[in-house]
């Protein structure tokens, strides 16, 4: 990931998590935290950092950061505990399924970046690191944690797989996906006026080359520059250009026909093509590939939800950090 895509992974952490964590807030929470999640500490170190990290996103995208003491502030704050509680959430988890993140793969994580986004470059990386308001420490806490996550999936979801009935149900379900109607291949020219059309026409019937007239006259930006060239698929042309291109014989020039467009002259160069269907077998790959990323997005999706309730009453939070669902319903000490 890109450090770029880093920060901006934070920020949208930042301004998208809803904080709706439960937790309890009755029991002390030692003084350098804002947050226990089941006997993991979430420092105050951790939420400076990532405030800090955000201060310099507003800064890069030239927005006013807002002050301490604001509504604004408070939302942006709850927001970043969130999101470091449930960081400590998939560190718990991670334990649970004997997950670990080595050193060195967070080094080579951040070679790979260093190579891709700045040519190797270990001073072009710092500098960009530092405007957005990294340390060596806050960077590879973050790629720990991404690497963590993307273990955290790859475990989730390595045992999910798609039957081949599945797959046969889906195909029939979406038959029209796999179903083409009738096709031509056509060229035409398109311009604004009748007597535009008109002139091109006698030229054409006089001899004139297609393409040529076409390059040079056609008002249509996709098939102009291919000599006026497209495909056809009954049905998915406005409805005087799709009837007149299928009535036609083949090479048969038609004259103008008018459309909201403005004024067509039709060649089809190609006899139809009849409507086909691609056969389950052919379907299948691209199938098995959607109904694959579906269920492995299912998966995790309930994997998170119930990280979320199983740790719903195992959250301590230090007085002014509890989100408001939690800050509401008991008395927060620290």
């Amino acid at each position: 990931m890109k450090p770029t895509r880093i920060a901006a992974a934070v920020l949208v952490a930042l301004v998208a998590i809803v904080a709706t964590a439960c937790g309890s807030s009755n029991q002390s929470v030692p003084s350098d935290a804002v947050a226990v999640v089941n006997g993991t500490p979430v420092t105050k170190a951790q939420l400076d950092g990532l405030i800090a990290r955000a201060k310099a996103t507003y800064k890069s995208q030239k927005r006013a950061f807002p002050k301490a003491g604001t509504a604004e502030y408070q939302s942006l704050q709850t927001q970043a505990v969130a999101f470091l509680v449930q960081r400590a959430e998939y560190d718990n988890r991670a334990a649970d399924l004997k997950l670990t993140v080595t050193d060195k793969e967070i080094t080579d994580r951040i070679n790979q970046v260093k190579q891709q986004s700045f040519g190797g470059s270990q001073a072009k990386l710092e500098k960009q690191l530092k405007a957005q308001g990294y340390t060596t420490e806050s960077l590879r806490a973050d790629i720990r944690a991404q690497l963590l996550s993307e273990k955290i999936y790859n475990a989730v979801t390595k045992d999910v797989k798609v039957t081949d009935s599945e797959v046969a149900k889906y195909y029939v379900q979406n038959k029209s996906q796999y179903s083409q109607a009738e096709s031509r291949d056509v060229r035409h020219i398109l311009v604004k006026t009748k007597a535009e059309a008109n002139k091109i026409y006698d030229q054409l019937k006089a001899g004139a080359d297609f393409a040529t007239l076409a390059k040079k006259y056609s008002q249509d930006p996709g098939s102009k520059d291919n000599g006026g060239k497209l495909t056809i698929i009954r049905g998915q042309t406005v409805a005087p250009f799709d009837s007149t291109a299928f009535l036609l014989s083949t090479n048969q020039i038609s004259r103008p026909i008018k459309t909201q467009y403005g004024y067509h002259v039709i060649q089809p160069i190609s006899a139809i093509k009849p409507p086909k269907v691609t056969p389950l077998k052919e379907a299948k790959p691209a199938i098995q590939a959607t109904l694959l990323d579906k269920a492995k997005t299912d998966a995790i999706t309930k994997w998170t939800a119930d990280t979320k309730s199983f740790f719903a009453k195992k959250i301590k939070y230090a007085t002014g950090f509890a989100p408001p669902a939690a800050a509401t319903d008991s008395t927060s000490t620290g």
